[in-house]
């Protein structure tokens, strides 16, 4: 089986998570450059197989827009027409940031680590896959 990545992506900085080959375990990756993130994209998926792209659905608490909204819809039509094979989803990202954030302060990880917004990005992008697996 191939693996599946999910992407929190925000205006600066994108999370990113995958699964292991039989798509059981979500788990933190790293935290990339929004800019930069075509770029790995491609260089990883010539390294090893992925079948789907979950995306981040950004949305406000009430399920309207939020004000990342339209910045992930321009990814994730980029998405589709860069990597017309690929299986691209939106997923619901609603309280990944703070679930992410009580997932580091239950992990022990340090007050000054946690300041570290790509380590929410990371977690977050794993509680996006997780969630979309949950799905399945």
């Amino acid at each position: 089986m191939a693996k599946i990545i999910a992407l929190d992506i925000g205006g600066k900085r994108t999370g990113i998570a995958e699964t292991d080959p039989m798509q059981i375990i979500a788990s933190p990756r790293e935290t990339i450059p929004t800019e930069n993130l075509f770029k790995y994209l491609k260089e990883n998926f010539a390294k090893e197989a992925y079948e789907t792209i979950v995306i981040g659905e950004p949305l406000a608490l009430d399920g309207g827009d939020s004000h990342n909204s339209n910045r992930v819809r321009e990814i994730h039509k980029k998405l589709k027409s860069t990597f017309p094979t690929m299986n691209i989803v939106l997923q619901d990202e609603r309280f990944t940031s703070k679930m992410a954030m009580q997932s580091l302060i239950d992990s022990g990880v340090k007050k000054m680590k946690r300041r570290e917004k790509g380590e929410i990005d990371m977690v977050s992008a794993a509680l996006i896959l997780q969630s979309y697996l949950g799905g399945l």
